[in-house]
């Protein structure tokens, strides 16, 4: 089985520079014709929770290639956390899928990453590139939850702090640091909807919905909403159909 190997990519300019982990594996012989996997992670996740490695093994047992990696801020790679936006780490993932993957992929959005992984079909399909997406896997798939689900939500003291500050703080209890969400990250937000039409994906699209650990996940609206917003024209794309190494996986933003 080929192992994975860690290596680096460079994005961004001046003070917009940052360094993004990654970790890839390369298809055995056997696996070689076979579409990839391509691991988008949650919001304030990184590249070794259970989720990922346990796509990795999958890809391993199969001979595909797998590729995962931390958006900046997150886990190994630089950058600052607090400077994340949707943009930020969508610009992330587009630079290292076209720099350490080659044919079709799989793309597996977990949470945020769901919203990620779509983003990343528009953008593909908008350049000619959107025959490089072999299928979509969206697990607990969080679409534009800041809109959805957290603005609706926001308390008049969070509304005043990022208004003054610029953010606000929320304890976890995934770690000591608390979660902090940003003006930037709303605004930026409301400029990647992709709920608001038919998302033409042009490849099967797998949605695992998990209703996990109480107040975990991050997903605004219900499966029904998303699956009648997503993959609908293609006659493949049925969100009832799971693959079955990960239908079994719990989910959490931070996993």
């Amino acid at each position: 089985m080929m192992q994975p190997q860690a290596s680096t990519l460079s994005t961004g300019t001046g003070d917009a520079a940052r360094t993004i982990a990654i970790l890839s594996r390369k298809a055995s012989p056997a696996g070689a014709d076979l579409p990839g996997f391509v691991w988008l992670g949650g919001y304030r996740s990184d590249m070794t929770g259970s989720k990922a490695e346990a796509l990795c093994q999958l890809a391993g047992d199969q001979g595909r290639a797998a590729l995962r990696f931390d958006y900046s801020g997150h886990g190994a790679s630089g950058g600052s956390f607090r400077e994340g936006t949707i943009s930020r780490w969508l610009e992330e993932s587009l630079a290292v899928f076209d720099a350490c993957t080659s044919g079709p992929q799989i793309l597996v959005g977990s949470s945020m990453g769901g919203w990620i992984a779509l983003r990343m079909v528009q953008e593909l399909r908008a350049r000619g590139d959107g025959d490089r997406v072999a299928g979509l896997v969206l697990i607990a798939p969080a679409p534009d939850f800041t809109l959805e689900l957290m603005e609706p939500e926001l308390t008049d003291a969070q509304r005043q702090a990022l208004e003054r500050d610029g953010y606000y703080e929320e304890p976890t209890p995934y770690g000591p640091e608390p979660n902090v969400f940003t003006r930037a990250l709303f605004e930026d937000g409301r400029k990647n909807r992709v709920l608001e039409g038919l998302i033409d994906t042009g490849a099967p699209v797998h949605i695992i919905q998990w209703h996990g650990r109480s107040g975990c996940a991050l997903a605004p609206r219900t499966p029904a909403d998303r699956a009648s917003a997503v993959g609908k024209r293609h006659p493949d794309a049925d969100p009832r159909r799971r693959p079955p190494a990960l239908a079994r996986r719990g989910h959490c933003p931070h996993s």
